[in-house]
């Protein structure tokens, strides 16, 4: 009996030392299990980021097959990765699998709505999917969404894009009013100007156009391009002397450009055929009627189905031609021409000042009826009808 005590004793003095020792070896289990799931989880998470730089590298290269391959397989060791998936949309849009990286993306919207690039992407997906409204909604939430860049610049370029498709699809009117936003935010950058010039050149809203290339030549004088594009839009807008200058000063800088040198002799022409400048002589005045008459007569010659026309303007330039009497009315073109013709000399045109608007009024009658429907006009006759449009005196 005295012995059974004795092992009892013994067994309650080493029964702390058994459980500490377990606890001990429980612990040291534990720590050596959290450490190898640790090192796993490193492991895959260096092998999905191993893949997923790989896969970046194909897509920069546009070589979309591999790179969805490679961020296929990053994602096996990090499936819950955004950026992993997003930059597989975009290897699956490169490749036009547009129903799989559509998948990806819609789902990541859910959870991402602001992200701008996932509604860029997706705008892209509508583009080519024919879908106007659902591509302009998208390149509008991308326009405001957050970006992880340089915001202000990718809102820009998604704006851009935006105006690019609309163009694409011929919609002018809301891609100036997307041009309008885009130039009231620019900041002062002369390359940002340049581009807001050439779009609002292409949209046909000239003033802007000029506005936006006048910033550029105010910190770059001399930038070729800028010189030229305000000489479009200053032509366009019936500034052609202004015009004139601009492409002079162009050439200076680009002497070799033939469409410049073309632009040009089309703004001179304009400035020279027009007999309504201030601060010309007479004789100058005299001379320039005398060419343009001429070259009215001559399209009646190359165009006779329309020198039988008459018209309102020509006949009242017959009625003035003829100091008052309306031999006008009624005569067609040819024969209003035909009456006018001997008096359209100098002497003739200082004895009867206003022969000078009534011949004139003559030429643009003529040169308007054989617009359509008379072949390409000369160089002249495309001058006259440009002086046709603008107000007396310019």
């Amino acid at each position: 009996m005295n012995h059974g005590r004795k092992e009892r004793r013994s067994y309650l003095r080493r029964a702390p030392v058994i459980l500490t020792l377990l606890s001990v070896l429980a612990v040291l289990f534990f720590v050596a299990v959290t450490g190898l799931s640790h090192a796993f989880t490193a492991q895959q998470g260096a092998l999905g980021s191993r893949w997923f730089t790989r896969g970046v590298a194909e897509l920069q290269a546009a070589r979309y097959q591999p790179a969805v391959s490679d961020f296929r397989t990053a994602l096996l060791y990090s499936r819950d990765d955004s950026e992993y998936q997003l930059k597989l949309a975009e290897a699956l849009l490169g490749e036009g699998r547009n129903g799989e990286a559509s998948a990806y993306l819609v789902n990541l919207w859910e959870r991402e709505p602001e992200n701008g690039l996932v509604n860029l992407d997706l705008a892209r997906i509508a583009v080519r999917n024919g879908d106007r409204e659902q591509a302009i909604r998208y390149y509008h939430d991308a326009m405001y969404a957050t970006w992880t860049g340089n915001q202000e610049v990718e809102r820009r370029e998604a704006r851009l894009e935006l105006v690019a498709f609309l163009l694409g699809t011929g919609d002018r009117v809301q891609a100036q009013s997307e041009l309008i936003a885009l130039a009231a935010n620019l900041e002062d950058d002369p390359a940002q100007h340049a581009r807001a010039g050439e779009l609002f050149l292409e949209v046909g809203d000239y003033e802007h156009s000029l506005a936006e290339y006048g910033l550029v030549l105010k910190a770059e004088p001399h930038d070729a391009a800028a010189l030229a594009g305000a000489g479009r839009a200053s032509f366009e807008l019936g500034q052609y002397a202004k015009a004139e200058q601009y492409f002079e000063d162009a050439l200076a800088v680009t002497p070799g450009d033939a469409r410049l040198a073309g632009e040009l002799k089309d703004a001179e022409l304009t400035v020279a055929m027009n007999p309504f400048r201030r601060q010309i002589s007479f004789t100058e005045r005299s001379g320039i009627v005398m060419e343009a008459f001429a070259a009215a007569g001559e399209r009646l010659q190359a165009c006779p189905a329309e020198a039988n026309g008459s018209g309102s303007s020509a006949a009242a330039a017959g009625q003035i031609a003829a100091g008052g009497r309306n031999t006008g009315a009624g005569q067609s073109l040819a024969a209003q021409w035909t009456e006018m013709k001997p008096q359209i000399t100098e002497r003739g045109l200082r004895r009867n000042p206003g022969l000078v608007e009534a011949a004139m009024e003559l030429v643009f009658a003529i040169e308007r009826r054989s617009e359509s429907g008379c072949g390409a006009p000369s160089a002249t006759d495309a001058a006259l009808l440009r002086i046709a449009k603008l107000p007396l005196g310019n």
